[in-house]
């Protein structure tokens, strides 16, 4: 049994209703796979892709570095399947725009985007210290497991 509380959150740019009905922290809860296809790096690239007009698919593919061609079709049609994008014929190419409901995520993973590009060294920074410390910490341990294999040779 789902249990929903209606919830509100605040935002430095507005107060929002959330709803209800609906609640991604439910296991059970429809809005997580949604919750999981926006946060899917393929979908905020393809968003942000599509935000400023249509694209053709190859158009998408030769944006997008990285992503396989596979890919790139299954995440267009879930786009497709959920409602925020749609394909349309332009100028005699099949192209794909975005719904409504898809222009609404722009703001968002825009947002992340240009939070990602923003502290991507700082990031960067902290991954190469992480590894380091775990370096250091196998050595450690592999060195204090050399010396007690040794012991119990002697």
């Amino acid at each position: 049994m789902t249990i929903c509380i209606p919830r509100f959150a605040i935002t430095p740019h507005r107060e929002v209703f959330m709803s209800p009905k609906w609640n991604v922290f439910s296991a059970t809860c429809p809005s997580r796979t949604s919750l999981a296809q926006i946060a899917n790096k393929w979908t905020a690239m393809i968003v942000i892709t599509l935000s400023n007009e249509p694209k053709r698919f190859s158009e998408l593919h030769r944006t997008i570095e990285g992503i396989s061609k596979k890919v790139l079709v299954d995440t267009l049609r879930s786009l497709e399947r959920d409602g925020m994008l749609e394909r349309a014929e332009h100028a005699g190419h099949r192209v794909y725009a975005l719904t409504p409901l898809g222009a609404s995520l722009e703001e968002p993973l825009l947002a992340l985007q240009v939070w990602a590009e923003a502290h991507i060294e700082e990031v960067l920074v902290s991954r190469d210290a992480f590894d380091e410390r775990a370096d250091d910490e196998a050595l450690a341990a592999a060195d204090s497991a050399g010396d007690q294999s040794s012991r119990r040779m002697r």
